[in-house]
Order: C-alpha cells, then structure tokens, then sequence
C-alpha cells in the first residue's frame, strides 16, 4: 500500500476513467462505476484496489486475487477469480506505468522563494520555480520556468537550467547547460573538474579543465553521481539518457540519446557513446573508446576497445555474448575432469 504520508493519493477512479487511463477494455461493463482507492501488488490487494496481473510465473496466485479489479492479458484473463473486475491491455507494464503517474504523485510545494536562499541579483529565475532553503545561486545564472529547486542545492556563476526541471537536495552544478524535464537527483556533481594531471619534475600538475557539462533535455542523473566537465571541449549528456546512482562520467564524455546507465558504472575520459547504449552495473570503459548505438554490456564488464553498433558484451576484458557463455562453458567442462 502506497503510504500517503510521503505521496498524495489523487483518487479514487471509478473503472471507466481507470480503463481509459490505461488504455485497457473493461471487461465487467456492469462495475464501470466502481470506485478504485489505490494500486496494490497482487498478493496484497483488497477490496477498493486494482492490481496487475502478467507475469505467467505467477499463474497459481491468479486464483488469490482479492483485488477489486486487475489488469492483465487477454491470455491470462481466465485466470482471475469471477468477482474481480477484469481490464484487459495488450501491454499491462506500461498500463501500469500510467495508472501510478494519475494516481500519486509528491506533494508540490508552492512557496516560491525560500527566504534563506542565497540567490545573486543578476541571476534570472524563471515564474513558477520554487527555490528551497539553503539554495545558493551564483552570478548570471538562468534557471527556467516551473522548476524545483531542492534545499542545499549549489548553482555556480552563470550556468542555465531550462525549464521544468528538478535539482535534488544537496547537488552541485557549476559550468553546466541544462535542459528542460531533466532531473539531477540528491548529491550529484555536475561540471566538477575532471581528472586530468601531467607528471612534471616528479610531480602530478593539475591540468586546467576549461570545457563545459552539457545535458539535453529529458535525462535523469542518479543520486550521487558525478559527471566532471571537459577538458577543453565538452562533456555531453544526450536527450533521453538515464543514468543511475553513484556512476562516474569522465571529462569529455558523450553519451547519445537515450542511453542507459547502470549503477557503478566508470566512464573514463573522451568516450563516445551512440545511441540507445546499455551499460549494466559496475561496467568500466577505458579511455577514448567509441561505444556503437544500440551496443549493450553486461554487468561488471571491462571495456577496452571499440564496440560496434549492436554488439552484446560481457566479461573483463569484455568479449561478445556467445564467445563469454562458451568460455564460461568450457572452463565449467575442464574444471569437472
């Protein structure tokens, strides 16, 4: 049960609008006008909620559903019990995904301008964002309509975020362009120098990073994530991509569109990645690697050559799929002798 002290409960639906919502075909006409309170899994649903019903692996706890309505498959819609009503979708997971943004949502805040905020005159802040406690704002910097900023957050001199878009508690920004509908989770780091030194008379001199982070519009940042600005071109973050927790993206980096990026993951610097690239958990990329679109590689992968566009992955040093699975094959056959 979702707890409404964290999330606002914008119900309840009656069945008709949920099908709608869904794009599902309520199968029990006569309960159109039922009223559905909450979304729950299905072994615990109850009366006034729905849940959902499609992983085949579950068939023999179709008959438990206690659920006032479930959606599910037109193959697995025999399997719910008579009193529940049935929606039928030909793709439930994404039913689900649009039931849950109309149901809940976090409580909006609605002050505009905290008055322990930090924010210099010259920068501009567009109508409708709300700036929390704490946030420090630098010289020059532009930040877009209907944005929240979370308390804590730093935004260093002259950098522009657009429009609708969230900066969790306790980030950094600082030489960065960001676009609209981006989310930068709690305590990530974007635009902080990157990791660049020449050994000079014994020493590890510092080389000035003097490039920018830029991030499209539509990407998520992790929590705690870091994505360290250029060198002196620039790191680039494309439309759509998603990166997750505690990942590391080295100066110089570009990621396409619509990428994905797991957990862990190190990047380092002057990679380029296509399109539609999946990295799983704790992947390492050595440096100026060019990473193919729709390429994806398996967790804990190491990287350290070129990826076609396409290409499947796994192992460190990584090597196709089928090549890894008849290695791992081969050594589970000697190691039995």
């Amino acid at each position: 049960m979702v707890d409404t002290s964290f999330y606002v409960n914008n119900g309840p639906f009656a069945l008709a609008k949920i099908a709608e919502i869904c794009g599902a075909e309520l199968r029990s006409s006569s309960k159109a006008q039922l009223m559905i309170e909450n979304i729950a899994p299905m072994e615990k649903a109850d009366e006034g909620d729905i849940c959902f019903f499609y992983d085949k692996k579950s068939k023999e706890k179709a008959a438990e559903i206690k659920a006032s309505a479930c959606v599910t498959t037109e193959d697995l819609a025999p399997l719910i019990p008579q009193n529940v009503a049935v929606l039928v979708s030909s793709n439930p997971k994404l039913s689900f995904l649009k039931l849950n943004l109309e149901f809940y949502s976090e409580p909006r805040q609605f002050s505009n301008i905290a008055s322990t905020a930090r924010i210099h005159p010259t920068a501009i802040i567009g109508q409708g964002t709300v700036v929390s406690d704490g946030v420090v704002i630098a010289e020059g910097v532009r930040i877009g309509e209907n944005c929240l900023i979370e308390p804590n957050v730093v935004i260093g001199h002259h950098c522009q975020i657009g429009n609708n878009t969230r900066i969790g508690a306790n980030a950094s920004i600082s030489y960065s362009i960001i676009g609209d509908n981006c989310y930068i989770y709690c305590g990530a780091r974007i635009g902080q120098d990157g990791f660049g030194f020449m050994l000079l008379e014994g020493q590890h001199k510092r080389i000035p990073q003097v490039g920018r982070v830029l991030i499209g519009n539509n990407v998520e940042v992790g929590a705690n994530t870091c994505i360290d600005r250029g060198a002196l071109d620039d790191t680039v973050i494309g439309d759509g991509t998603k990166i997750d927790n505690l990942v590391q993206i080295a100066h110089n980096d570009r990621l396409g569109n619509c990428c994905i990026v797991v957990s862990q993951t190190g990047v380092a610097g002057s990679c380029t990645f296509g399109d539609y690239v999946v990295c799983g958990g704790q992947t390492g990329f050595a440096d100026h690697l060019t990473i193919g679109s729709g390429a994806q590689i398996a967790a804990q992968s190491g990287i350290m050559r070129d990826i076609a566009p396409g290409e499947i992955m796994m192992g460190s040093p990584a090597v196709k799929f089928k090549d890894f699975m008849r290695q791992v094959a081969y050594l589970q056959k000697i190691g039995k002798k």
